[in-house]
């Protein structure tokens, strides 16, 4: 009897209803990516249906094609590059507006977050502006520069979260004992915060990593792996760029989830500190 209220209860309308939007829901946001998936292993040069055989000769192409690995070095550095700019501006920032009160903190909290909540089209043509009036030239560096302005939002959020769940008292202790301001953040508060910053470079690396906007306004003669595919897919998508689209897609993935596990620990590890 009770089995077959569980039965019932799994094929009532509501309940197929909703599994029947979740389906359609899930195929529309991931229907394109398995597409693209699907296309980098066809054999058949063109992209349409059917698919023939199955092969990986795209993916040897794409990655000893020297342009796009030269994008793809250039990408890195950029993203790396911004990364360490978000970090320098990002964790002093978090750290003052979560142990310091200031005329004006409000303001100062939502103009800090403001970046990264404008389109892309308006932070590239701003900084870009700004670069042609003091007579800077576009290269990779403006694009790091566009980046890490874009960018910095993200660690500051995060690590501001993190420090307002992190329990003062053992930086008290610590500075009890004798510890001087500076051993106690790199002993202390910084390995307790550690997640949060790990979490939000990794964030901030695949978006930079991927981004677009800011880097069209931006850029000189280098080109960044988005920027290539986007020259390239312009002339009509090939097998490579299903191939390169593909490893994007998995390497994102990784570093997101890795990013987002990292964050929740932290924050499990804070509430269970509180506890006890």
């Amino acid at each position: 009897m009770h089995a077959t209220e569980k039965r019932r209860r799994r094929w009532d309308p509501g309940n197929v209803a909703i599994g029947v939007a979740a389906a359609s829901a899930l195929g529309f946001l991931y229907g394109p990516i398995i597409t693209l998936m699907m296309f980098s292993f066809n054999d058949n040069p063109i992209t349409k249906l059917p698919l023939t055989s199955w092969t990986l000769k795209w993916y040897y192409k794409a990655l000893t094609n020297p342009d796009l690995l030269a994008a793809l070095w250039n990408s890195v550095i950029v993203a790396t590059a911004a990364v360490i700019i978000c970090l320098v501006i990002g964790i002093p920032t978090a750290f003052a507006l979560d142990r310091f009160d200031f005329r004006g903190k409000t303001i100062f909290r939502r103009l800090v977050i403001l970046p990264i909540t404008l389109p892309g089209i308006i932070t590239g043509v701003s900084i870009l502006a700004f670069f042609s009036m003091v007579g800077v030239k576009l290269s990779l560096w403006t694009v790091i520069v566009g980046h890490g302005t874009a960018l910095t939002a993200i660690v500051v959020t995060n690590v501001f979260a993190r420090l307002q769940r992190f329990d003062r008292r053992i930086e008290e202790a610590s500075a009890d004992i004798g510890a001087r301001p500076w051993q106690t953040f790199i002993f202390i508060t910084l390995p307790n915060i550690r997640s949060a910053v790990i979490g939000s470079s990794l964030i901030a690396f695949t978006v930079s990593f991927d981004e677009i906007p800011v880097t069209y306004f931006l850029t000189g003669r280098d080109n960044t792996l988005p920027m290539y595919i986007w020259s390239v897919v312009r002339r009509g998508i090939t097998p490579e760029i299903n191939a390169i689209g593909t490893i994007i897609v998995a390497f994102s993935i990784v570093l997101i989830f890795v990013s987002v596990l990292m964050i929740y620990d932290g924050q499990q590890d804070s509430g269970s500190r509180r506890r006890n």
